[in-house]
């Protein structure tokens, strides 16, 4: 994973696990006329690193980040070879190409239509990212996307998954990028009244499940996951950081925006009946810092889990909300988190809120044995996502 506190998963879990913050005044553009000026900003990444330099500006930077997290997760998987029709691609974000579309739309109104980078709508499209990450890693088997704004990284987990179970491909590469950091996307979401406005605070800014959340602080980053049939992981001697017994979908049918409480619980729901119904010891929340989703989780919950409720934490406190690259940055967290036995913390819990009384595990992070976990990511529109790994 790529976020605002690493460039790879393993500096970006050590820093989550030290309770540390990437949240910080944005530089990558002017901000004066803004009311929201911080961000998750990712400030050390060189897309030359990853891409050939005379092809980095044919691709928005939500590209340039899933390339990175897709090249690290393939390393890190240790193929020697496999058969390229069965693997497969399944990419996810809730924008896209946001800054490119933002940028030629101005040459438009400033240049006129001439002007115009012939690369912009490939560059703009969010199924490019796969497309691009199976022309890499040579990956011919299905080709999908999930468009789901901030569920969409779990759902590429659930997409993947199901196609693994129908056969359709033993591997596939799961990969979520999102990079919104914009004038475009931080007017959009300010003007919603989406976003924390604390900007002279940027360390305290999202504080999820706390009392004094005013919203959430965009963040930018990509997750990415090998899944492969059980069977070809075990023989060829792969390190298998979990297994997927679980996933649910839902909708809402209620709000473009608000989220109701019914579509998150059917969606743990479905993930936890599919699982047998174990017993969770973590959830990685989607705990995004805004008053609605933070009290409407806590309470589907309590629902589904009664008196045994696990452990719960989110990691946006740190991250920021990387929209639909969350799910699988959080997916990658989670599974970390069960790897080395310690449960990241929510940071900024200073100030109960009655609404939100569950075990946060507050400011610091936690030595805890995890043997199953779930990830949660719910999105406008009223979608839903839910996943459970258990320890392999």
């Amino acid at each position: 994973m790529i976020n605002s506190l690493g460039l790879d998963k393993e500096s970006s879990f050590k820093a989550i696990v030290a309770g540390q913050c990437g949240i910080k005044s944005i530089s990558s553009f002017d901000t004066t006329e803004h009311s929201v000026k911080i961000a998750g900003e990712i400030t050390d990444f060189d897309p030359n690193t990853v891409m050939n330099p005379k092809d980095v500006k044919k691709a928005d930077r939500f590209i340039h980040l899933g390339l990175k997290a897709a090249q690290e997760a393939m390393a890190d998987a240790k193929f020697e070879s496999f058969e390229s029709e069965s693997f497969g691609v399944s990419s996810a974000s809730g924008v896209g190409g946001l800054i490119v579309i933002e940028k030629n739309s101005i040459i438009i109104s400033e240049k006129g239509p001439k002007k115009v980078s012939p690369f912009f709508i490939p560059s703009a499209l969010i199924n490019i990212l796969g497309g691009m990450v199976s022309i890499e890693h040579g990956l011919k088997g299905p080709n999908l996307s999930s468009v789901t704004a901030c569920a969409a990284g779990t759902h590429a987990i659930s997409e993947a998954t199901k196609t693994i179970m129908l056969g359709c491909a033993k591997k596939m590469l799961v990969v979520g990028a999102e990079a919104t950091i914009c004038p475009a996307g931080i007017a959009g979401f300010a003007s919603m009244k989406a976003l924390s406005t604390r900007n002279e605070e940027p360390l305290k800014a999202s504080r999820p499940f706390d009392a004094d959340r005013d919203g959430f602080i965009m963040g930018e980053g990509a997750g990415a996951l090998i899944l492969e049939v059980y069977e070809d992981a075990i023989a060829r001697g792969a390190h298998i950081y979990g297994e997927v017994i679980g996933f649910g979908e839902s909708g809402d049918a209620h709000h473009i925006t608000s989220p109701s409480l019914d579509g998150p619980f059917r969606a743990m729901k479905m993930a936890y009946e599919m699982a047998g119904r174990p017993k969770i010891d973590y959830i990685n929340a989607h705990g995004t810092s805004t008053p609605a989703n933070d009290k409407n989780e806590t309470a589907a919950i309590k629902e589904l889990f009664g008196a045994n409720v696990p452990q719960v934490s989110s990691t946006k406190g740190q991250t920021g909300h990387c929209l639909g690259a969350a799910g699988a940055i959080e997916a990658v967290i989670a599974l970390m988190a069960m790897r080395d036995g310690i449960l990241p913390p929510t940071i900024n819990q200073e100030t109960l809120d009655p609404d939100c009384d569950l075990d946060y595990i507050p400011n610091v992070a936690r030595a805890y044995k995890a043997d199953v976990v779930m990830s949660n990511s719910f999105g406008f529109g009223g979608t839903n996502g839910s996943v459970i790994f258990k320890r392999v």
